[in-house]
């Protein structure tokens, strides 16, 4: 039996949310109307709600230990709550744009941020400030990721295109370039090295990053779009998510 509830989160468009990730028991949503709203799951009212934005939240992320939220708004200006105190500990700006993609390191001091200004940004926690800026794509950088193990972030832009970097380097790694629609969603497998990567295209791609190579295509042209892939690799590759996650 699936439950579902439903309960007004803001007053008006809710562009965002994120579940934590430590716990998996609390929510966070950014609206149209300027607030954060902390939740726990399956509960209908807010424990918290947070004020400070002049603008839209159209970003949020919980660091690993659910401790801190920052929340990006159309304004590009960053704002990073401590929730245990409810308050804004930073106030960041450097964005030119919508600040539409955020993600805090899995371990580190310091989080990303992607914005329609084309740019990805790394913030470091503790400096207070922007620590490197990734310059690269031709339009809005829709969705970033940090790998699991921490050595790269992705990007996913309005540009078609995914790029990889490597964050000890300082410098682009790769760059996929396979999609036919802009990029909307990226994640990655817990337990393989393994890439997926959601377009406008209507398709879904897997991407190997020992090899970096395409390895599997999901959409409503699915069997055009794999007839060229080794689908023992893929099938190989699939079964080991299956076993592991």
């Amino acid at each position: 039996m699936v439950y579902s509830e439903e309960f007004v989160a803001h007053s008006s468009s809710v562009n965002c949310l994120k579940i934590g990730r430590k716990s998996s028991r609390v929510l966070v949503t950014g609206g149209e109307d300027h607030k954060v709203n902390l939740w726990a799951i399956g509960k209908p009212n807010a424990i918290l709600s947070l004020s400070g934005h002049s603008s839209g939240v159209d970003s949020v992320s919980f660091d690993s230990s659910e401790v801190l939220v920052a929340a990006g708004a159309a304004s590009g200006t960053i704002k990073l709550w401590d929730l245990e105190e409810a308050k804004i500990i930073r106030t960041l700006t450097g964005h030119r744009s919508n600040c539409i993609s955020l993600d805090f390191h899995p371990f580190g001091e310091f989080f990303a941020s992607g914005s329609l200004d084309t740019n990805l940004k790394i913030w470091d926690i503790r400096r207070k400030g922007c620590i490197h800026t990734y310059k690269g794509h031709t339009r809005g950088v829709n969705a970033i990721r940090f790998t699991p193990d921490g050595r790269w972030v992705v990007s996913g832009g309005e540009d078609n295109t995914v790029k990889l970097w490597d964050l000890t380097a300082g410098k682009l790694l790769h760059e996929f370039k396979s999609h036919e629609g802009q990029i909307q969603c990226i994640d990655f497998h817990p337990h393989e090295f393994l890439l997926a990567t959601g377009s406008a295209d209507r398709t879904v791609k897997f991407w190997d990053l020992e090899t970096f190579e395409l390895i599997g295509s999901a959409g409503p042209e699915a069997s055009d779009l794999t007839a060229n892939i080794d689908l023992s690799v893929l099938q190989e590759r699939l079964t080991n998510m299956i076993n592991l996650g």
